[in-house]
């Protein structure tokens, strides 16, 4: 499939030549010029501005665009971070703060020093776009409450004690850093004095609330006249074709970055990505979909070689439990008895994904760090026909004429939709079509022409039956957000959790506020999800225990396979690349080459 933007496994391909590679050229004349594509930029637009926050925007991340450090992805532990902007920080217990200490010799691409004022300024623009740690409504969870600068180059940001988030540091660390000399304009003289009453319950909190979050349009809009740039390249030049990037001198590690040069590649569709690794151009893609004998080709052009690591996102058959016959639990559960995930996999993500092993909302991996012992204690749902008819008798469903009928005897028609430029989706559904047309079910694919009209329709519930992205981590709350968040029915609001009505305000899924789960007895899930964003380690573990049971019992969605993040590499010009299973993998290779792990091949 290709990823279009969903966490750092949603992943895409290119176009334009690199002067180079297994097809023409040497280790010595193309050694300095490093050749990738952005996964986060699909298409490249020559007239977008420099600028983080422009969705569109010439800003690629490790490269020329950098956050005050490099999220891990680990498992359990989301306060794990590679040094970006910030060289060392220190977290409060229960991450009531953070202090943040920056480099003493970090410079912009203009030689102006990197102060904590860049910080602060890079964190009021922040403000305007909302969310993670810097949301405006004083009761929302997890948001900044200070900022204070302790001196030039270290900056403490206080977390708000009254809905405190086990996602506080995470979204302090991923702030955009930009240099307040050069975007100063776009924020007022008076806006950390607007901030505070925003923050407030004070007369006049609204207004400002409102003032800030006008300024989004602004900041995203902005456009430099140059790159300047606190990552180890700088923007040059960009085309439809590809984005320049020259070393950036003053980078605190410049000595360490091994090229001189990094081109990024357009790109539309996968076939493209396959065309560039087969011909040798690139030093490193991302993950995208391919069949197996494109594979092969490409692991035949010299060079080239494939890495994989634990990618924290899966592939699931998801319901719209407002209709029937997938209001009843029964049904879900045959689907699942009827459906061979392995034989799916292989039809559909041959090399870029493994077979789910059972329905728990969480990545194999995850589940066994969290789970543990009890991820054996799950229903593995393994294929068995005799099993799936006794579940739909069970829910009144009849068989006639070989096909499965409603219980009132009108014929069932099964419709799966899927994006038609998810090359993996689209084959996975058709297998699976397959396999319950054997077993008596009247089934079709439909696809929809993009992902971005795809999640339009599914969120106004116009698909009976759906793929979708599940286990997105490595946070248990944002992984189970996915099933017992919005589009589920549960909304957070200044700290307070609603459940709406199926159908309506983006509740597609519509399952039950509540659930017998097994041993537990009724339980929330859209509660027990919210709990985890600040619960305890130890309680987390818990929490999670209850909902993988209850994601198992009661199927919201059919696990297919988990993602397995299948890398290419080429060691004609660099070496160095991380190993199989290196959490590096999980960043840009703009981070490789800033963090120096990259090489330039000796001639």
């Amino acid at each position: 499939m290709k990823r279009l933007a969903v966490v750092a496994v949603l992943i895409a391909l290119t176009t334009a030549a690199c002067g180079g590679g297994a097809g023409g050229g040497s280790a010595a004349s193309d050694g300095g010029v490093y050749t990738t594509i952005d996964a986060l930029k699909p298409g490249l637009d020559a007239n977008a501005p420099i600028n983080p926050y422009n969705p569109k925007g010439n800003a690629f991340q490790g490269y020329n665009s950098e956050w005050l450090g490099w999220t891990k992805n680990n498992l359990t532990d989301s306060d794990e971070f590679y040094p970006g902007v910030a060289e060392s920080w220190k977290i409060a217990p229960r991450q009531s703060s953070i202090t943040i200490n920056l480099r003493p010799n970090g410079r912009w691409s203009d030689g102006t020093p990197i102060t904590a004022e860049d910080v602060k300024f890079s964190i009021g623009l922040a403000y305007t776009q909302g969310g993670t740690a810097y949301a405006l409504d004083p009761s929302a969870a997890g948001t900044a409450s200070d900022i204070k600068i302790i001196n030039d180059r270290t900056i403490k940001i206080t977390q708000s004690a009254k809905n405190p988030s086990n996602s506080f540091v995470q979204g302090v660390m991923e702030t955009f850093i930009v240099p307040e000399h050069v975007w100063a304009g776009v924020l007022p003289a008076d806006f950390w004095t607007k901030l505070k009453t925003a923050q407030s319950d004070a007369p006049g909190a609204d207004a400002a609330r409102a003032e800030i979050t006008s300024l989004a349009d602004k900041v995203i809009a902005f456009a430099p006249p140059k790159d300047v740039s606190a990552g180890p390249f700088a923007l040059a030049r960009v085309n439809p074709g590809e984005a320049l990037l020259v070393k950036n001198k003053y980078f605190y590690n410049a000595a360490n970055v091994a090229p001189d040069k990094v081109k990024i590649l357009n790109y539309t569709g996968n076939e493209q990505v396959w065309n560039y690794l087969i011909s040798g151009q690139l030093d490193n893609a991302p993950f995208t979909a391919l069949p197996a004998n494109v594979m092969k080709r490409i692991v035949q052009t010299s060079g080239n070689n494939v890495v994989k690591g634990y990618s924290p996102v899966g592939n699931a058959l998801a319901f719209n439990q407002s209709k029937k016959p997938y209001d009843n639990v029964h049904v879900r559960r045959a689907l699942a008895y009827l459906i061979d995930r392995a034989q799916v996999t292989k039809v559909a993500s041959p090399e870029g994904g493994v077979a789910a092993l059972t329905t728990s909302g969480m990545h194999q991996e995850a589940a066994e760090a969290w789970l543990g012992d009890k991820l054996s204690t799950l229903d593995p749902y393994t294929f068995n026909p005799a099993k799936a008819a006794e579940e739909l008798r069970a829910a009144g469903m009849r068989k006639i004429g070989g096909k499965w009928a409603m219980p009132d005897g009108t014929p069932w028609k099964m419709t799966i939709n899927v994006p038609a430029s998810f090359s993996d989706w689209v084959s996975g559904a058709k297998a699976v079509t397959s396999q319950l047309n054997d077993a008596g079910i009247d089934a079709q694919v439909v696809s929809t022409a993009d992902y971005p009209l795809y999640l339009q329709e599914i969120a106004q519930g116009r698909y009976d039956v759906g793929f979708w992205l599940v286990a997105l981590g490595p946070s248990p709350y944002n992984i189970y957000q996915r099933l017992y968040g919005a589009s589920n029915g549960w909304q957070l609001f200044g700290g307070k959790l609603k459940h709406v009505a199926p159908g309506t305000e983006g509740n597609w899924m519509g399952g039950p506020e509540t659930l017998d789960v097994k041993g537990v007895g009724k339980v929330d899930p859209g509660a027990l999800a919210v709990q985890l964003n600040s619960a305890s380690e130890a309680e987390q573990k818990k929490i999670i225990g209850v909902l993988a049971e209850a994601t198992n019992q009661d199927l919201p969605v059919i696990q297919m396979w988990d993602y397995v993040n299948t890398q290419f590499v080429n060691t004609t010009r660099f070496t160095g690349f991380p190993p199989n299973n290196s959490d590096t993998l999980r960043l840009t290779s703009g981070v490789w080459l800033q963090l120096g792990l990259i090489k330039r091949k000796q001639a």
